[in-house]
């Protein structure tokens, strides 16, 4: 059974950051991309940022190019999500995802391609 279990959310100050990460059980993580997702309440989640199972491709949302950093460490089959200049419009549920495929560079972004953590909140106040 596949499980992702997050941690790293919390209250930060604009300009602030905070790192995420994402352990994963139940899939051979290096043949997987995976990546990240963000959900304000009552809206679409939204794409956030991908990385591929060969770790030589990554993808940004535009608005966080420049200050969110996605990488993953193999041995402890976590991924993470470094949030550096943090903003109020970054305030969002947080959640990791990895593609059922194996081999597949580009994050499916077709929900049901995907396994989902359980979701983290991130909040940016002053």
């Amino acid at each position: 059974q596949v499980q992702l279990v997050e941690s790293g959310g919390g209250v930060v100050q604009p300009g602030g950051s905070l790192r995420l990460s994402c352990a994963a059980s139940g899939i051979i993580f290096s043949r997987h991309s995976m990546g990240w997702y963000r959900q304000d309440p009552g809206k679409e989640r939204q794409f956030v940022a991908s990385i591929s199972w060969s770790d030589s491709t990554v993808y940004y949302t535009q608005s966080v190019k420049g200050r969110f950093t996605i990488s993953r460490d193999v041995a402890k089959q976590e991924f993470y999500l470094q949030m550096n200049s943090l903003k109020p419009e970054d305030t969002a549920t947080y959640y990791c995802a990895v593609d059922k495929r194996n081999y597949i560079a580009e994050l499916s972004f077709t929900t049901t391609d995907l396994y989902w953590g359980q979701g983290t909140q991130v909040i940016v106040s002053p």
